[in-house]
C-alpha cells in the first residue's frame, strides 16, 4: 500500500487514507487533487474498503473523466472504473431502463435552438441560444416556467428579453417539445433523477451497482446535478467530494459552491480535509496569486522563479504586438506549447491571433470557434457582402446598425466591434476598397491556418476556457476596469466571482507570469481611454515587494487602494462623461418607454452608448445625430426625430 502514499505530504496522506463517510476535500489551486482523488480510489480499491466495479466517479469533462481513468490504470486499476460527466451517466442508466422496460428511447434534441427559432420573432434582435441559455438556467436551478420571472428578477440576470416573455417562451418550448416526444440534454438529469425517486426497483439497482460516489470539482454542482446526486447515494454515506471555493466561476451558468461551502452542514458527520501547499507555481507566482484574491490562500513548495511582471501599454495594439515578440523571444528556449496568453473574453484575443498570425508565431484558440466562424460575424459578412462591388465604406453604418442588437459588453457586441475594427483598417490602407476585397482581406488577414503542424503551439484561451490547465510561460492581457471585472458584474457575488476568475487565470502559470492592460483599447470605431483593474493594486504592491527583496506578502496595505479603484471607477469606460444629466435621464426615460411600448428591452432601442453620446452632443438636426458614432440611418431613421425631441425638450 504504501507505493500508493509514496511522495504525499501529510495533508494529502491523510485524505487519501481517511476512512471518514462522507468526506470533503477542499484542494486549492495546484495542490495535487487529481492525485490525492486517484489515489485514494485505489488504495480503497486495493484494501477492499471499495470494489472497482461499484465506483462512480463524475466528472465535468470527458476530458477529465480520461485523465482520472488513465492515472488509475497507471496505479494498477486495471478494470476500468465508471467516470464520466453527469449527462453522460444519466443518458446510459436511462437507455437501459428504457431498454429494459421495452421502451422507445427518445429523440434527443441536441440544440435548442432547433425549437426555439420558430417561436421568436423574425428579425427580431434576440438570438435563440440567448433564450436556451436562460432556460438552461433555469432547469439548473431547478426552476418550472412559472417560477422563472421572479428567480431571473431576484438574481439580477442580464435577460435578452422582458422575464415574463422568457417565462412564456420557456413554457412554449416545453410544450412543444412535449409535443414532439423530445429530450433536451437537461431532461437527461431530471428524468434521471425522477426515476430514481419514484421506481423503488430502479434505484436499488443503481444504488446497488454504484455505491462508492466520487465527485470532482464539486464547487460546479449546480442544484439539478445535485438533486441527481443525492437520488444516486439514497441514505448511504460513501460520498468523496473534490473541490475548491477560490476557483467558483460558474455562478452565472447555475453553480451553486453553497454545496462545497456548506457540506460539514449538509453532512454533520463528514470529515473536512483541506489541502493548501501548492506544487505548481512559484513562490513569485503564488504572491502575486494570494494578492489577487485578496487573502491568503496557497503555500508554495517549489523554488524560487523570476518576479512576475505588471506593464502598461499605450494601446490594445501595442500591448499584442509587445506580448508577441516576448512570445518569440521565449519560443526557441521554453517551446511555443508551453506559453499562453489568457484574457476575460474572447473578442480579446482577435487582436492577438492577428499578431501571431503576422509574425509566424503558431498559436491555436482554445474553446473559441474562429472568428470567422462566428455566427454574428458570418450574419454580419452575409449582411454586408449582398453588395459585393459597392465601395466599402458605405457598409460601416450596415455593420453599426448590426452592432445595435447586442448589449454592451456581449460577446457578439465585440465580435461586430472588431469587424468595424479591420473595415477601418483596410479603408486606412485603401480607401477605394470594394466589400468584396474585404471579404478576401479577411481570409488573408484571420482566416489562413496558423502555422500548426499539428504540434506545438502557443495557446489562446479566455480565463474560462484556462481552468484546469497549465503552463510554464502565461501571459493574462487586457486586465481593465469593465473587463475585469467585467462591465456587466454589478452584485457584490459577481464581482467576488469576477475576483475568483482572475485568480484561477493567474494560477495557471508556473514559473513566469506576465499581466498587462491597454491604456486606450479600441471598439469598432472608438478608441477609449482606460483604467487598470482594481485588483492590479494589491498585484503591483506585491511585485513591489519582491523587487524589494521580500515575499510578496506586503501586498495587503494595497487592498484599500484597490477597493476604493473599484468603488469609484465606472463600470465601463464610456461616452458621455460630460453629458448634462437631465438630458441623459430624459433620453433614458424615452428609451425605457419606447422599450415597453415594442416589448424589448432597452439595449435594442439604443446602447447605453449610443444614448450618452447623443446626451452629450446635444445634436440639433438629423446632420448632426447622423455624424455621432454609432447612430446609423437605419438607428436615425427610427428613432432620429424622438431623440431630437427630447434634446430640443431639455434645452428650452
Amino acid at each position: 500500500m504504501e507505493d500508493l502514499l509514496d511522495g504525499l505530504d501529510p495533508v494529502q496522506r491523510a485524505a487519501v487514507v481517511s476512512e471518514a463517510q462522507p468526506l470533503c476535500i477542499l484542494a486549492g489551486a495546484g495542490s495535487g487533487k487529481t492525485r490525492v482523488l486517484t489515489r485514494r480510489i485505489a488504495l480503497r480499491v486495493r484494501t477492499g474498503s471499495a470494489s472497482v466495479e461499484h465506483v462512480l466517479a463524475l466528472t465535468f469533462t470527458r476530458r477529465a473523466a480520461g485523465e482520472l481513468a488513465t492515472r488509475l490504470g497507471a496505479l494498477g486499476i486495471r478494470d476500468r472504473v465508471a467516470a464520466g460527466t453527469f449527462h453522460a451517466l444519466a443518458s446510459a442508466q436511462l437507455r437501459r431502463r428504457w431498454a429494459d422496460r421495452g421502451e422507445r428511447p427518445p429523440t434527443l434534441l441536441e440544440r435548442k435552438g432547433r425549437l426555439l427559432g420558430p417561436l421568436l420573432p423574425r428579425g427580431g434582435a434576440v438570438a435563440p441560444a440567448d433564450v436556451a441559455a436562460e432556460i438552461e438556467w433555469a432547469k439548473a436551478r431547478l426552476l418550472r416556467p412559472d417560477g422563472y420571472e421572479a428567480a431571473a428578477e431576484a438574481a439580477g440576470r442580464r435577460l435578452p428579453l422582458p422575464a415574463a416573455r422568457l417565462a412564456a417562451l420557456y413554457a412554449a418550448y416545453e410544450h412543444e417539445k412535449a409535443r414532439r416526444g423530445l429530450l433536451d440534454f437537461d431532461d437527461l438529469l431530471s428524468q434521471c433523477a425522477d426515476a430514481l425517486e419514484t421506481d423503488a426497483a430502479f434505484a436499488a439497482t443503481q444504488r446497488w451497482r454504484f455505491r462508492h460516489l466520487f465527485v470532482d470539482e464539486f464547487q460546479d454542482v449546480n442544484p439539478l446535478q445535485f438533486r441527481l446526486l443525492e437520488a444516486w447515494r439514497g441514505d448511504r454515506a460513501d460520498l468523496c467530494v473534490v473541490g475548491d471555493p477560490d476557483q467558483a466561476i460558474y455562478a452565472w451558468n447555475g453553480a451553486d459552491a453553497g454545496y462545497l461551502n456548506d457540506f460539514r452542514r449538509r453532512f454533520p458527520t463528514a470529515e473536512v480535509v483541506s489541502l493548501d501547499r501548492n506544487y505548481r507555481s512559484t513562490p513569485q507566482v503564488l504572491a502575486v496569486a494570494n494578492a489577487t484574491l485578496g487573502r491568503p490562500r496557497l503555500t508554495a513548495t517549489r523554488g524560487g522563479g523570476p518576479a512576475p511582471t505588471v506593464t502598461a501599454y499605450p494601446s490594445d495594439r501595442d500591448e499584442a504586438g509587445q506580448v508577441t515578440r516576448a512570445l518569440r523571444r521565449r519560443g526557441a528556449t521554453v517551446g511555443w506549447s508551453h506559453m499562453a496568453v489568457l484574457t476575460r473574453t474572447h473578442a480579446q484575443l482577435v487582436l492577438f491571433e492577428e499578431a501571431l498570425q503576422a509574425a509566424g508565431v503558431p498559436y491555436r484558440t482554445r474553446g473559441a470557434v474562429a472568428f470567422l466562424d462566428r455566427p454574428e460575424v458570418s450574419e454580419a459578412l452575409a449582411e454586408v457582402g449582398r453588395r459585393p462591388g459597392a465601395p466599402l465604406a458605405s457598409a460601416l453604418p450596415d455593420l453599426r446598425d448590426l452592432l445595435d442588437r447586442w448589449p454592451e459588453g456581449d460577446e457578439r457586441a465585440s465580435s461586430l466591434e472588431n469587424l468595424d475594427r479591420l473595415a477601418r483598417e483596410l479603408l486606412a490602407a485603401d480607401p477605394a476598397a470594394t466589400i468584396a476585397n474585404f471579404g478576401g482581406w479577411l481570409r488573408t488577414t484571420l482566416g489562413g491556418d496558423p502555422p500548426v503542424a499539428g504540434g506545438a503551439a502557443v495557446e489562446l484561451a479566455t480565463f474560462h476556457a484556462a481552468k484546469g490547465l497549465e503552463w510554464p510561460v502565461v501571459f493574462c492581457a487586457g486586465l481593465e476596469q469593465g473587463l475585469v471585472p467585467i462591465s456587466h458584474a454589478e452584485s457584490p457575488g459577481a464581482r467576488a466571482e469576477e475576483r475568483r476568475l482572475l485568480y484561477v487565470a493567474v494560477t495557471r502559470a508556473e514559473q513566469e507570469l506576465h499581466l498587462s492592460w491597454a491604456e486606450r483599447r479600441t471598439f469598432g470605431a472608438r478608441t477609449l481611454a482606460r483604467s487598470p483593474s482594481p485588483w492590479l493594486a494589491a498585484v503591483e504592491g506585491a511585485v513591489r515587494d519582491l523587487a524589494e527583496g521580500g515575499s510578496g506578502a506586503d501586498w495587503r496595505r494595497f487592498l484599500d487602494e484597490g477597493r476604493a479603484r473599484l468603488d469609484a471607477a465606472p463600470r465601463f469606460q464610456r461616452p458621455g462623461g460630460r453629458a448634462d444629466p437631465t438630458v441623459l435621464q430624459a433620453l433614458r426615460s424615452w428609451r425605457a418607454s419606447t422599450a415597453r411600448a415594442s416589448g424589448v428591452p432597452a439595449f435594442v432601442v439604443l446602447h447605453d452608448t449610443i444614448l450618452a453620446t447623443v446626451a452629450e452632443a446635444e445634436p440639433a438636426d438629423r446632420s448632426a445625430l447622423l455624424a455621432l458614432p454609432g447612430v446609423g440611418p437605419v438607428k436615425a431613421d427610427r428613432y432620429g426625430d424622438a431623440l431630437l425631441a427630447v434634446v430640443a425638450s431639455c434645452a428650452r
